[in-house]
């Protein structure tokens, strides 16, 4: 059963290809949705997956890519949402 997720990711996330990491897994464990920058400094993801899916999605989310260095990773389940793939806004 499929379920979306919303994702506040902090620390130094912005300017180490976080956006396009974060497509690249996506797409590899076939989770659909977005993810953009913040202008305070966040990143923020909003995905589509299954439960087992999500859990592996939100376990790269707190690595991130080799030059991130997330601090904080704060998870919301949201009302399922649908996506036509996943995309970096």
């Amino acid at each position: 059963m499929k379920k979306t997720c919303h994702y506040l990711v902090s620390g130094r996330v912005q300017g180490v290809c976080f956006r396009m990491d974060t497509e690249q897994q996506a797409h590899i464990l076939g989770v659909t949705g977005w993810v953009r920058n913040l202008p305070d400094g966040r990143v923020e993801v909003m995905a589509t997956a299954s439960e087992n899916t999500l859990n592996q999605f939100r376990q790269w989310l707190k690595r991130g890519p080799e030059m991130a260095k997330v601090l904080d990773l704060t998870e919301e389940e949201v009302d399922l949402k649908e996506f036509d793939g996943f995309s970096v806004r």
